[in-house]
């Protein structure tokens, strides 16, 4: 606590000494703003009817703070620092599982990561942790046993599991190691000839593990790539350069950065020589894909190397850098916006001007400017994030199938047939029988999840209005009524989106035989959005 009361006296002191000259300055300002906050915290600590935790009500200070900037600004203290460098290599000492606590029983190994410890070790889908080196879990937390799961790599950690397939008690003992997640999930020939590579992130050196899928798709004699960043939120911008100098000239200029400091302004250009320079490009995105994602996106459109593909970007034009602050902690904040090769920031949302209520808008089409690409000269436009050239919409999913994701009924229905089966039929291959799907049913009917399908949800709403403004009683039979002929159960609603739900439940299914590359084999067999996009590339 003295340390704590000495950092804030000693900042205070040095803002202040060197604010004199200045006056209203903004340093002057900053030097007020940490005076008073250090009055505050001071008296507060003297005086509050109750003890307080001093270090605790600044970092609610300071996440405040930081949230009125924007949503990527934020303050990483020393107990976090495993989370950052997870953010930033995708990597971490540990076993190598997805768990869930279960109060009553344990903690539920959902699904191990493919190559893991835990997979080495033997530990599966529906296998229970009663205890973690001699300690009991069911008092301890969720994230509290996640912690207790990792260390250094080299180091061990002793289970006693209920193993999910038989119920019987044993103990394990793992070997943790670093685990990576891979930057590409999967990547493969799609439709004879077409070269296929999901990226999910950029991590530092995931650029890695794009090249040498690209590679193995060139010795397979692929003419055409589709690279799918579809919900790739972003991450290290040097990695997305990576990806780019494989298939543009060595010291093309793929993206620039301008901030309000000398070091926040730059400019990026490949650095590699490429391995492809002609092969024609596909870049499949969606609302979902930001960032680093728009920065690949952005560069290929702009330089005219190929053709963007899917729904419009999210927008995020912004940089974040990392700095520290003292005692092991550091501030992720954002330094500059990026652009481009032709010049338009793709940033879609203004931070700086908030509405009166603190909201914040769009940039309005007004407002958005034109450019043109630097090779054929087509127009493409700023503020908006990334414009496909060619617009393939996606299919939408009902409320049922959202609700039974969001509850992992599919997740939890997996595990139990995991359970009962050795093996399946390989991922593109894999398929329920009807007997099986009235299984899962029987099984999902028992289960809390919202089964109202849209039209049932805005009934509700409009009974709820009707009710308030004492329109309901005139009008209850024609309300009820209506209400009687659009409800139906849980069992009828799964058993009429059957060819909505399946193909779900296969996919969770195959997750757990297969991992994360099955996973996604599976998921391209019924992803219409990705077969339209194929059907574009074949018929040119």
């Amino acid at each position: 606590m003295k340390i704590f009361w000495k950092i804030l006296t000693v900042a205070a002191i040095v803002f202040l000494a060197g604010n004199r000259g200045y006056a209203q300055g903004a340093d002057f300002k900053a030097g007020k703003a940490l005076e008073v906050q250090y009055n505050i915290l001071r008296e507060l600590n003297a005086g509050f009817v109750d003890s307080v935790d001093i270090e605790k009500l600044t970092n609610t200070g300071i996440n405040a703070m930081l949230n009125s900037l924007d949503p990527y600004t934020e303050y990483i203290p020393d107990e976090n620092e495993e989370d950052l460098e997870m953010m930033r290599t995708a990597s971490y000492g540990g076993i190598g599982a997805m768990i869930r606590k279960i109060d009553s029983v344990g903690v539920l190994i959902s699904q191990p990561y493919l190559g893991s410890p835990a997979v080495k070790f033997n530990l599966e889908p529906g296998d229970f942790i009663l205890a973690i080196d001699g300690e009991s879990v069911l008092p301890l937390p969720v994230d509290k046993c996640s912690e207790k799961m990792k260390g250094q790599p080299g180091t061990q950690v002793k289970f006693l599991v209920r193993k999910g397939r038989t119920g019987k008690e044993e103990e394990i003992i793992v070997t943790r190691e670093r685990v990576h997640i891979p930057d590409v999930s999967y990547s493969g020939v799609l439709r004879d000839s077409i070269g296929y590579i999901r990226h999910d992130a950029f991590t530092e050196g995931g650029s890695r593990d794009f090249r040498k899928a690209f590679e193995q798709l060139q010795g397979k004699g692929v003419k055409h790539l589709v690279i799918d960043l579809r919900g790739n939120g972003g991450g290290i911008v040097d990695e997305a350069v990576n990806i780019l100098s494989l298939f543009l000239p060595k010291g093309t200029e793929v993206v620039s950065a301008r901030g309000r400091s000398q070091q926040s302004v730059f400019a990026m250009k490949t650095m590699q020589e490429p391995l492809d320079t002609l092969i024609p490009i596909t870049v499949l995105v969606n609302s979902g894909s930001a960032s680093a994602s728009e920065i690949i996106a952005g560069a290929v459109q702009d330089l005219d190397r190929g053709v963007i593909a899917g729904t419009r970007t999210y927008g995020k034009g912004l940089v974040q850098g990392f700095r520290p602050v003292g005692y092991n902690g550091s501030l992720k904040f954002t330094t500059a916006k990026y652009y481009t090769p032709s010049g338009r920031c793709v940033q879609a949302i203004d931070y700086s001007n908030r509405n009166s209520d603190g909201s914040v808008g769009v940039v309005p089409d007004s407002l958005k400017k034109a450019f043109k690409t630097l090779k054929k000269g087509r127009t493409v436009y700023d503020g908006g994030g990334i414009t496909p050239d060619t617009l393939v919409k996606a299919e939408t999913y009902s409320r049922p199938a959202y609700s039974l994701v969001a509850n992992d009924i599919f997740g939890e229905y997996a595990i139990e047939y995991y359970k009962k089966h050795q093996s399946i039929a390989a991922p593109g291959e894999f398929a329920l029988t009807d007997a099986e799907y009235e299984d899962f049913v029987a099984f999902a009917s028992k289960k809390e999840f919202d089964s109202r399908s849209a039209a049932q949800a805005q009934l509700d709403q409009m009974l709820k209005a009707a009710k308030s403004e004492d329109l309901y009683e005139p009008y209850k039979e024609a309300f009820d009524a209506l209400e009687k002929s659009l409800s139906i159960s849980k069992e009828e609603m799964l058993r009429v989106k059957k060819a909505e739900f399946k193909p779900l439940l296969e996919e969770e299914i195959v997750y757990k035989y297969y991992y994360t590359p099955g996973r996604v084999e599976s998921i391209i067999r019924n992803d219409m959005q990705l077969h339209k996009v194929l059907d574009i590339i074949e018929n040119n």
